[in-house]
Formats: structure tokens, C-alpha cells, sequence
């Protein structure tokens, strides 16, 4: 398990039972109360861990789509292939193109929205530079 996951578990389990524990210093009047609050927030923080994977995918997979689009109106007549790292390490809106006519070469993209796409990341192959790549662009990202 990566050291995030085990922070984020960690905290919200603590976060839990702190949560649980504050109603039973409450005077009995607002106890019940204390309680439903608490349990909403538990079910909140689980939902959060729920759908949080598919939000990300559902981003990506629009991204993604973003991306191919602008590579089409860059590289028009090229084929590439779009991945990402997987990973919590990784942002996942960071994706990696690998263009058929250079082998060996990784070009990373930042996909802010449509408007905002830019290259941020170059991976070229062992004796290499950045900019001996067909598709290196020097901008940096706004």
C-alpha cells in the first residue's frame, strides 16, 4: 500500500473515532443529535473514498479525449498512443504520448482544460536531449 493511502486511512480512522467519541462527553440532551452528525460524516468520508476512483477515471477518460483532439490538430497526419501512470505517486491528469514514428521517446502533457493543454515532461532515450525530439515544444504551462 502506498505511504498516502496509509496516511489518508490512518487520519479518517482517526478522525472517526474522535468524532464518535466527542457525543459521549455531550451533555444527554444534544447527544442524539452529536450522534447523527457523526454517523452523516462517517457515511460522508466513505462516499468520498468511494467515488473518488471513478471521478478521476471519468476526468481522465476526458482528458484524454482533450488531448487527442489537440494532438490531431498539431500532428495531423501522425499516430500516437496516450497513457498514464498509474500510481498515487502520479498526478493523473499528466499523460504520457508515445508517437509511432519515434520509438523510444515519451512526451508528457499537462491537460488543464480544451484551451490549456502543454507539454511539461520529456523522456528521451539514453544519450539523448529533449529538444533533439520531433515533438518537443519548450512552453511552460500557465
Amino acid at each position: 500500500m502506498h505511504p498516502i493511502t496509509v496516511i489518508e486511512i490512518t487520519v479518517s480512522i482517526a478522525f472517526a473515532i474522535v468524532i464518535f467519541i466527542i457525543p459521549f462527553l455531550l451533555p444527554s440532551k444534544v447527544r442524539k443529535l452529536s450522534l447523527i452528525i457523526a454517523s452523516s460524516l462517517i457515511v460522508l468520508l466513505l462516499l468520498f473514498y468511494t467515488i473518488r476512483p471513478f471521478w478521476i477515471e471519468y476526468h481522465v477518460s476526458k482528458k484524454t479525449e482533450q488531448l487527442n483532439r489537440f494532438l490531431e490538430g498539431e500532428y495531423p497526419h501522425q499516430e500516437w498512443q496516450i497513457k498514464r501512470r498509474v500510481g498515487r505517486q502520479y498526478n493523473p491528469y499528466h499523460l504520457e504520448v508515445t508517437f509511432e514514428n519515434e520509438k523510444g521517446w515519451t512526451y508528457t502533457y499537462s491537460v488543464v482544460n480544451e484551451t490549456n493543454i502543454c507539454q511539461n515532461g520529456w523522456t528521451p532515450p539514453d544519450g539523448k536531449y529533449p529538444n533533439e525530439g520531433k515533438y518537443y515544444k519548450a512552453n511552460h504551462c500557465e
